[in-house]
């Protein structure tokens, strides 16, 4: 099967790729300077507003716990949307079957459930605050949708096809 190196979708899915790249890393940076400020100078701030709020100080430590976790999950995003760009730009030089494809969807699928495993243990987190959720300036959703496990097993069966 031979595909166009201009085809229409496979452009447009691969300059969608590009800005969720953009979009992801721009979104790990922010995470990750958020955290760092958590952990410098908004400490202090954040330490007297979990105070108020009645909750124990070991809170400061959750928070700081599942930023970094939303930073790892977010680095799973990014290498699962380089893997896909690569499949894309195989289907695009006309080898989409190729061993490679193999490999990077199963990659994909590992990801995928090293992004489920995270929204999991952001449960714990978002338990721990759940009582303070008022009188703290967070949101809380404990929706946990099936669909990355799903996914991760479509991918792991088109990994052996």
């Amino acid at each position: 099967m031979t595909h166009s190196k201009n085809d229409p979708l496979l452009m447009v899915a691969q300059g969608l790729l590009v800005l969720l790249t953009g979009l992801i890393l721009f979104a790990l940076v922010m995470v990750a300077l958020g955290a760092a400020a958590v952990l410098t100078v908004q400490r202090a701030e954040i330490l007297a507003k979990v105070a108020a709020a009645g909750a124990p100080p070991g809170l400061y430590g959750t928070l700081v716990a599942a930023l970094f976790l939303v930073v790892v999950m977010l680095g799973f995003g990014l290498r699962f949307v380089i893997e896909l760009g690569r499949i894309v730009a195989s289907v695009r030089t006309g080898d989409p079957f190729c061993p490679e494809n193999a490999d990077r969807l199963a990659r994909m699928a590992w990801l995928t459930l090293g992004i489920q495993a995270g929204a999991w243990l952001m449960i714990l987190p978002a338990l721990q605050v759940q009582p303070y959720v008022d009188r703290l300036p967070i949101r809380v959703d404990l929706q946990l949708p099936p669909t990355g496990l799903v996914l991760a097993l479509v991918l792991f069966i088109l990994a052996r096809v």
